[in-house]
């Protein structure tokens, strides 16, 4: 769901921050009674202040025949509250020159809102209420189940290459929830009783569930009394929230999907078993994927759009995930060019990296474009507040913002290689041909 306000103040203003140019982002943290984590972020650059609250559910966490739940609530939690009136939440925000937004992905849901410092106190009350008085009744559940199947409609069944996520994901994963996509099956939210929705919302939406992040221009002990008057009254959950165990079987074999949708070009999607999130060889696989697609010189770019013109569009991303992920790597066809002629052009470039050192040129640009983009992820308030959440909720070390670039810089050439050899490999690939129909 993407729910944008734009302030003119704001924009003018911009939301950049210098703790990352320093090299040091400082913030202290601490823990209500309830459990709810708290983290602070000082930093007067310019007169704003990111509130945000990141649960950790996502839609890892649903039952197989409800899926689409966490994504349901991301939407159906703007609803409203007891005290704040239906379809009032965003307007509350937009009024006092604010943006806000939220977001759901396998692991976690995060809410937040960016506003002038001065409201800082709106939007702690807000997400206090999103938090302990959401309004979950059969008016809101009707109204988002309604949003919830047009948006499937819109991005993913009528979209012309919309499937493609849902079709990977099904097929990489066999035993682990991760088989399911966040955007779920539209009819088990049409199945589903107001009860489940409440249930769901009880067991998850606890603050020993969640962690709350405020950053930018705030007084920090003023910030501390308000947090304690808006959240510590909320009770602590008391049932145990679910997290899946199922661990996924090494794939042996490499799988492959023949698609025909509505399209004009064959897509190829190549998905590789990648470990979690957090891990050394992660971080390498983040890299690697810089070499093959980031930029016009990039691998993919150079070799199978601009000299083999075998494909319009290309690219190379991790899916990190919280439990082992996927590397993905997609192309889509130039007119006339076979899916097949595509995927063979697509694994040409990835065997290279699985058998040849890359120059040390390639590999200074590498780190160059890392250490680029470390930077500007933390350049921004809402960026600096997004990482220290995740941090906490992932791996509960938020100083992660401070060391993680460390990480990247500990990489080698020999690394690159090596995690090459290991995971982009025909046994460990889950190969899509996305093609159109008659093909």
């Amino acid at each position: 769901m993407k729910r944008f306000f734009f302030s003119a103040v704001l924009l003018a203003a911009g939301t950049f921050s210098a703790s990352a140019q320093e090299g040091n982002i400082k913030f202290t943290e601490y823990d209500l009674p309830n459990g709810l984590h708290v983290i602070l972020h000082e930093d007067h650059t310019v007169p704003i202040v990111s509130v945000s609250v990141m649960y950790h559910v996502g839609s890892k966490n649903e039952d197989p025949s409800r899926t689409g739940f966490a994504h349901f609530f991301e939407h159906l939690l703007f609803e409203g509250s007891e005290n704040i009136q239906r379809g009032e939440y965003s307007k509350l925000v937009q009024n006092n020159g604010g943006v806000l937004n939220a977001n759901t992905s396998q692991d976690r849901t995060y809410y937040f809102e960016v506003l002038p410092s001065n409201q800082l106190e709106l939007g702690l009350w807000m997400e206090s209420e999103r938090m302990l008085h959401a309004k979950i009744d059969s008016t809101g559940i009707e109204t988002q189940r309604k949003v919830v199947k047009e948006e499937k409609k819109m991005r993913y069944d009528n979209s012309p290459y919309g499937m493609w996520q849902s079709l990977i994901f099904e097929n990489a994963y066999t035993k682990h929830p991760y088989r399911w996509t966040p955007i779920g099956k539209e009819q088990y939210i049409d199945q589903a009783k107001a009860s489940e929705f409440m249930d769901f919302y009880k067991t998850f939406y606890v603050p020993n569930n969640a962690v709350l992040v405020i950053a930018g221009d705030i007084k920090p002990e003023q910030a501390k009394e308000w947090i304690g008057k808006y959240f510590s009254d909320i009770p602590k959950g008391t049932g145990t929230i679910p997290r899946p165990t199922a661990v996924e079987p090494q794939q042996t074999k490499e799988k492959r999907v023949r698609y025909n949708a509505n399209v004009q070009l064959p897509m190829v999607v190549l998905a590789y078993h990648a470990p979690k999130m957090g891990t050394d060889d992660m971080y390498a696989l983040e890299l690697l994927n810089q070499l093959l697609s980031q930029g016009a010189s990039s691998r993919l770019q150079k070799q199978v759009v601009d000299k083999d013109h075998k494909a319009v569009q290309v690219a190379a991303f991790n899916f990190p995930l919280e439990d082992p992920g996927l590397v993905i790597t997609l192309g889509i066809a130039a007119q006339g060019v076979d899916a097949s002629d595509l995927e063979k052009a697509m694994k040409n470039e990835i065997d290279k990296v699985r058998e040849n050192l890359i120059s040390e040129a390639e590999f200074k640009k590498l780190q160059n474009q890392a250490e680029n983009g470390f930077v500007s992820q933390n350049a921004r308030i809402s960026g600096i507040a997004e990482s220290l959440a995740t941090n906490y909720t992932y791996f509960h070390d938020a100083n992660l913002i401070n060391t993680e670039l460390g990480r990247y810089q500990k990489i080698t050439r020999e690394d690159l290689k090596r995690v090459a050899g290991k995971y982009l490999t025909k046994d460990n690939c889950v190969v899509l041909q996305y093609v159109p129909k008659g093909q």
